[in-house]
């Protein structure tokens, strides 16, 4: 029996996709082979590769100066190779710090150039961000980068910075939820293993007139212009989940889109919500109510000795990875594009009557 994964990721996928990528297994489409055994120089797989950027650049509506790539190497690769790309002769940058990844992005960036910290979330445990008015934002600066949704501690930016250098977000938890205006950001990234498909592939959307300057001495694997000018393969890509992804994206399309998908999302991060304000103190969600994150939802109980027989309770109900991150504690549900409303449904139900039970 699948299932309700909470989990932040590797999170669950479509059942839908996992079906498909079950029955082409064995035998991709009459090619007598599995998608895994592929040559990524093969007309089959270039037409699994092309075909999936197709579906991603309609999806995010992306504009034609825009570079998409498929790499490896994770979000945490591309906290390297931003500044290695984007500094441009320059050695100052802006970040703003809403969470423990916003964090690592800061920590690894300074080895690369002068970070100014605009606005720092620290101070409140990662519950607000400063209004805009008060950020100290550097005009010399060569980008800003942000982290829209922090999984960690449920904060998320429900509107785009208006900032006057360009703008750099780390996309891994919210990229697909909704519709976005890529054309107001000069780069995106997104780690796979949430909104897009499984662990190991990492999507990069760039302006292109941003990727012909790496830093000198850069290795090669951490240039934009290489892996522009080799279509992502200049070595082998992480073939199997680039093909998932594909299969992701054709199922967001049949849907209706992103514009489904982002009603559909907030009616389910509603629904949890609800739950937890309307425990009468029972369940807490500390995150502003204005950057509460449709995507990963913490929540604690009036009486952390009740933890554990939760979670078990939960297990036995279906409802599995709903432990918090160890540096927040309670409990933290993740309900990303593939989790079902039903899903939802049936973790507030559990709620309602655990709380009942106990409260």
């Amino acid at each position: 029996m699948r299932v309700y994964n909470f989990s932040a990721g590797p999170a669950m996928l479509p059942e839908a996709v996992l079906e498909q990528a079950k029955e082409e297994l064995i035998d991709w489409q009459g090619s007598g082979m599995s998608v895994m055994e592929m040559s990524h120089r093969g007309k089959e797989y270039i037409s699994i590769a092309q075909q999936a950027e197709a579906d991603l650049r309609e999806l995010l509506s992306i504009p034609k100066n825009y570079k998409v790539l498929f790499l490896q190497g994770g979000a945490s690769t591309q906290f390297a190779m931003v500044p290695l790309n984007l500094l441009r002769g320059s050695n100052q940058v802006d970040y703003l710090n809403t969470g423990l990844w916003s964090e690592k992005a800061v920590a690894e960036a300074k080895k690369y150039c002068q970070v100014n910290v605009a606005t720092d979330s620290k101070p409140n445990k990662y519950t607000t961000v400063a209004p805009r008015r008060e950020w100290k934002c550097n005009v010399q600066a060569a980008y800003l980068h942000y982290t829209p949704n922090e999984t960690i501690n449920g904060l998320e930016f429900h509107t785009i910075p208006e900032v006057d250098v360009p703008l750099v977000a780390d996309m891994s938890s919210t990229i697909l939820s909704r519709p976005l205006d890529v054309s107001k950001f000069a780069l995106i990234y997104a780690g796979a293993q949430k909104n897009i498909g499984p662990a190991g592939l990492t999507i990069v959307i760039v302006r292109d007139d941003l990727t012909d300057l790496v830093m000198p001495g850069s290795p090669t694997m951490l240039s934009y212009k290489t892996q522009i000018e080799n279509e992502s393969m200049y070595n082998t890509p992480p073939t199997y989940a680039w093909y998932i992804a594909g299969l992701v994206f054709k199922w967001l399309k049949n849907l209706g889109g992103l514009e489904e998908m982002g009603r559909r999302n907030q009616r389910k991060a509603e629904m949890l919500y609800a739950a937890i304000d309307g425990s009468e103190g029972f369940y807490k969600n500390p995150v502003d109510l204005a950057y509460r994150s449709w995507m990963n939802i913490p929540f604690t109980m009036a009486d952390s000795n009740l933890n554990d027989t939760f979670l078990k309770g939960a297990k036995s109900a279906g409802l599995v990875t709903l432990a918090g991150h160890r540096s927040v504690g309670g409990m933290r549900a993740s309900i990303y594009n593939a989790m079902p409303e039903e899903g939802v449904k049936a973790l507030v139900n559990f709620m309602n009557d655990f709380a009942k039970q106990k409260g």
